[in-house]
């Protein structure tokens, strides 16, 4: 489903399939009523592609719609620079309304580490932004996104948990 343009929304583009499950999971525990508030996008085919994408296929759109969102979802691959590489890839204008998360290696680790399969990993970072919680987030291989998703609460979580 496709989001309503004209209220405030997020779209998540993912990096790879692994990526694109967590954020389906994220969506999958979310209410009902926020499915055209967020939308998951096809997954890129690597980070670098990601940023690619996010500038020749989103800036424009993130211009015109002054409520969007957009989550860039990448592996860091234990290569913390990635996000300020990242970063230096949006457009200065735009940088608030940008987040860019990522596990510090690969999703896999994620997985291995025992949190479970991707879609209950990402029905469980639902759940850590709905109840403002880092039971997840807190994990080794996601602490690299903390500032991202303290920025990320704070805009994000009043679109798509309206009653928290």
């Amino acid at each position: 489903m496709s989001v309503n343009r004209y209220q405030p929304h997020v779209l998540v583009l993912p990096e790879d399939d692994a990526n694109g499950q967590l954020a389906t999971g994220f969506v999958l525990n979310l209410d009902p009523s926020v499915s055209t508030k967020i939308q998951v996008l096809p997954e890129a085919g690597g980070w670098a592609e990601v940023l690619r994408r996010f500038e020749s296929d989103h800036v424009a759109g993130m211009d015109r719609y002054s409520g969007r969102y957009m989550v860039l979802l990448i592996d860091f691959d234990d290569r913390l620079e990635r996000l300020n590489h990242a970063k230096d890839r949006i457009p200065e204008r735009l940088r608030g309304r940008v987040f860019i998360l990522g596990a510090l290696r690969e999703p896999e680790g994620l997985r291995s580490a025992g949190l479970g399969s991707y879609e209950s990993i990402g029905r469980a970072i639902a759940k850590d932004c709905r109840d403002g919680t880092d039971m997840v987030w807190g994990h080794d291989l996601l602490l690299n996104n903390a500032s991202e998703v303290s920025r990320l609460r704070q805009h994000v979580r009043p679109i798509l948990f309206q009653s928290v």
